[in-house]
């Protein structure tokens, strides 16, 4: 067998020539593409507003950094967030560049995200946004969480860059908060090299976002607002602190041509979910996620029981005997890595599950091809370790 990889290449020549012809076109900065590409991507999950940036990591930055200059209730430094026990490491680092107090939650051990019941306890009067994560394809509880929101009066805001086209209830995970954040790396559901997105609803967010994302300037923002044609200094207009996240219109040009296939794309990796639960669900030494809503499956995490955590490192050596790509789930839990003690942090009674992903915890890929041999072939070596 061929090696089983956590990624698999999503391009054919569709996305190579659009590249071309952004070459060829000599415009390469930001620009109509952009433009283009944040309308097709609004339509397909149904927001109003896209703001396309160089990464999902800088989707969260951006989208984290606009509640600070919101009219209606902005953040401030020290405002406390919500947010799981386990995520990327990207989700954490804008709640702590931006000087806001993080309440960890433990994850549950059914789908892996972040413990509804639990949340619903932690919520103090000093809480002000709850950060979700929809983890490696399965969204959280986005309703029952929304409605706590509306009801507590905080901010619903998702990191959703793992499980773009997962849906509850027929609803796209990534439009149940004011903001959510969508990654386009390579071994995501669709790829533009580098490039994410942040969508919302909300008009002022969106042209917030605008600005943020380009230098805090005024010159990206819509006509209507934008005097620039009437005003001398209005092309060096700096409204808001900014960034400069600005992506490319190559990386928005393949993804024009990638969300054309992503239905095609998440139909696949559903299928190969199907063969995965087929195969492990009954294991009896492994757990692995079930969700209860409609996964896009981002890839296929697997944790050793406790009686047969002593196989561990048989495990990984007979993976990478066999050509099997693996990797820690997500970025792990984010009190075992090194650079949470950089942070203002509590946790709300104990992150027991989220250590126990991190320490008896591991993960292969999924991808939108075939892989019904693979997983057939991962299950015979798995189970007979």
């Amino acid at each position: 067998m061929k090696k089983y990889s956590l990624v698999y290449n999503s391009w054919d020549q569709k996305e190579k020539i659009a590249l071309n012809k952004v070459i060829k076109s000599n415009n390469f900065t930001m620009g109509k593409k952009v433009l283009e590409f944040e309308k097709k991507f609004s339509n397909f999950i149904n927001k109003k507003y896209s703001v396309m940036v160089n990464s999902g990591s800088s989707a969260n930055l951006l989208l984290i950094s606009s509640l600070f200059y919101f009219s209606k209730k902005p953040l401030k430094t020290g405002d406390e967030v919500i947010v799981p026990g386990v995520a990327w490491s990207t989700t954490y680092a804008p709640l702590q560049q931006l000087g806001l107090k993080l309440k960890i939650i433990d994850i549950n051990l059914v789908d892996f995200n972040i413990d509804f019941e639990k949340l619903k306890k932690a919520i103090t009067k000093k809480t002000k946004i709850i950060f979700a994560v929809n983890l490696l394809g399965a969204p959280c509880e986005l309703a029952e969480i929304k409605k706590l929101c509306k009801k507590k009066n905080i901010y619903l805001v998702e990191d959703n860059c793992e499980s773009l086209g997962a849906k509850i209830n027929k609803k796209f995970a990534g439009t149940f908060g004011i903001l959510s954040s969508h990654s386009f790396f390579y071994s995501h559901h669709i790829s533009t090299m580098e490039g994410g997105m942040v969508s919302t609803d909300n008009y002022e967010l969106y042209l917030i976002l605008k600005a943020i994302r380009a230098h805090g300037w005024t010159r990206d923002l819509p006509n209507s607002i934008n005097k620039k044609n009437k005003n001398f200094y209005e092309q060096y207009n700096f409204l808001l602190p900014g960034y400069n996240l600005r992506p490319g219109e190559i990386h928005a040009a393949t993804g024009i041509e990638q969300l054309k296939k992503l239905k095609t794309f998440i139909k696949i990796r559903q299928k190969n979910l199907e063969w995965f639960k087929y195969y492990f669900s009954n294991e009896e030494k492994y757990l692995i996620p079930n969700s209860k809503f409609e996964s896009s499956s981002f890839s296929f995490p697997i944790i050793i029981k406790k009686k047969y955590i002593h196989l561990k490192y048989k495990i990984f050596n007979l993976l990478r005997k066999n050509k099997i790509d693996f990797r820690l789930i997500a970025g792990g839990s984010f009190i075992s890595q090194p650079y949470s003690k950089y942070f203002d942090y509590t946790i709300f009674d104990n992150l027991k599950n989220s250590r126990i992903l991190h320490q008896q915890g591991f993960m292969v890929g999924n991808s939108g091809v075939d892989l019904k041999e693979k997983i057939k072939k991962l299950h015979h070596i798995l189970s007979n370790v």
